[in-house]
C-alpha cells in the first residue's frame, strides 16, 4: 500500500528530491524500515521453536544414557535431566 499523499496531487520528482534534500539541510532524522530477515509467519516460526526444543530434549536424553555411571552425580547431568525427564 503505497503511503498516502501530502498535497493534492503526487509530487514530482522535483519536489521530492527537493523535499529530501531539505530535511537532511535541516538535520531531520533518517528513518529506515526493514523487514526483518525472518519471513516466516509467527505460528511457523513458534511450530519451527517447539521442533527444535523437542530435538534438543531427545539430545539431552541421549547424552544422558550414554553418561558412564561416575559422572552421572555431576551439575550437568542433573541439569540436562530436567530438560528430559519433564516430557
Amino acid at each position: 500500500m503505497p503511503p498516502k499523499s501530502i498535497g493534492e496531487r503526487p509530487m514530482t520528482a522535483a519536489e521530492r528530491q527537493a523535499r529530501h534534500r531539505a530535511a537532511r539541510a535541516a538535520g531531520a532524522p533518517v528513518v529506515r524500515m526493514r523487514r526483518p530477515a525472518d519471513h516466516r509467519g509467527r505460528a511457523r516460526r513458534w511450530h519451527d521453536a517447539v521442533a527444535q526444543l523437542t530435538e534438543l530434549q531427545s539430545q539431552y536424553a541421549v547424552w544422558l544414557e550414554a553418561l558412564p555411571d561416575n559422572l552421572q552425580d555431576g551439575a550437568t547431568p542433573m541439569l540436562y535431566g530436567q530438560f528430559v525427564s519433564s516430557t
